[in-house]
């Protein structure tokens, strides 16, 4: 049977990671397949985009996929995230960009043991805590140093941007009996985490698999999320509050400034390479691996597809 529209490509062919326009925000539009192209429709028009050069495609409300766009999507690695309006909340993901487990084997791995995981947990607070040697520091302390650096933080911006502050309080069943600031770091954080759920997906990793954070099905993405907050998610909240009172969409008006502060991209690029640098991995050699090993407890990985005989 003759194969309709472009050949599959091969890996070997396909962008790396770090070649591709980083994300695609899509809403109220219908996604097709147009060749080795995806087609975005809405009332504007038609725009063909190369699928090749996604990296991860989000779905917002009122988008509707074809069968044929999902088959080119997933042939050529690029991750596929169902997410809420302006791409504030993910809902659900497709396949990811990597067909290597690698990642996520490395992160079973640190995770399940007590040194490798209390390691991983100090690079952690490493990334934040730039002037100071954490590496002999335990669990307990780090918790200290952060509480103390997470006060600190509100308490620089409150003064910056003269918004008033008492402490962080915040009901995720009633967003609008909270303060302004609280409202609008809760909306900004959920902004956060909903780009690092994308992220972490998008590179065959597991939310759920914390190394500071542990119990939750989001637990690693709050582990990431809390490298950030303090130098983007906090500030913008506190420039909201100083600009906007109780009256209006605090939560809006959030979500926008934080999405507009992701346009340019930097923000996943560094992502990847943090966590590239917890995990101790060079992800661009290993993010488009295709290789398929069978596992054995006695022997090294054994080669699939090969017809074994019982011994």
């Amino acid at each position: 049977m003759q194969q309709s529209g472009a050949k599959k490509t091969k890996l070997s062919e396909l962008p790396r990671i770090s070649d591709r326009v980083t994300f695609l925000y899509v809403e109220r539009a219908k996604i097709n397949r147009k060749d080795s192209a995806v087609t975005v429709i809405d009332t504007k028009g038609t725009v063909a985009i190369p699928a090749t050069m996604i990296g991860v495609l989000i779905l917002g409300p009122g988008t509707e996929v074809s069968h044929r766009a999902m088959e080119l999507i997933g042939d050529v690695g690029t991750s596929v995230i169902w997410a809420g309006e302006r791409g504030v909340r993910q809902y659900a993901h497709g396949r990811s960009l990597a067909h290597s487990t690698r990642l996520l084997v490395r992160q079973a791995e640190f995770v399940s043991n007590q040194r490798t995981r209390l390691e991983v947990a100090r690079k952690m607070y490493a990334l934040r805590f730039h002037d100071e040697d954490v590496s002999k520091f335990t669990m307990q302390q780090l918790r200290g140093r952060e509480g103390s650096r997470v006060r600190k933080s509100y308490r620089e911006q409150a003064q910056i941007y003269g918004v008033e502050w008492d402490r962080r309080e915040y009901n995720p069943d009633d967003f609008q009996g909270g303060s302004v600031i609280n409202q609008a770091l809760s909306a900004a954080h959920v902004c956060l985490y909903g780009l690092v759920h994308s992220v972490i997906v998008a590179l065959g990793m597991s939310p759920g698999l914390g190394f500071v954070h542990t119990g939750h099905d989001l637990s690693f993405v709050y582990d990431v999320a809390d490298l950030y907050k303090s130098s983007i998610t906090v500030p913008i909240a506190f420039q909201v509050a100083s600009e906007y009172t109780s009256n209006d969409d605090i939560g809006g008006i959030t979500r926008r400034r934080v999405r507009d502060s992701f346009v340019d991209g930097k923000l996943i690029v560094k992502m990847v390479k943090d966590i590239q640098f917890l995990m101790d991995v060079q992800l661009d050699d290993q993010i488009q691996a295709d290789i398929m090993y069978l596992w054995d407890d006695k022997e090294e990985l054994q080669a699939h597809g090969v017809q074994y005989k019982e011994l």
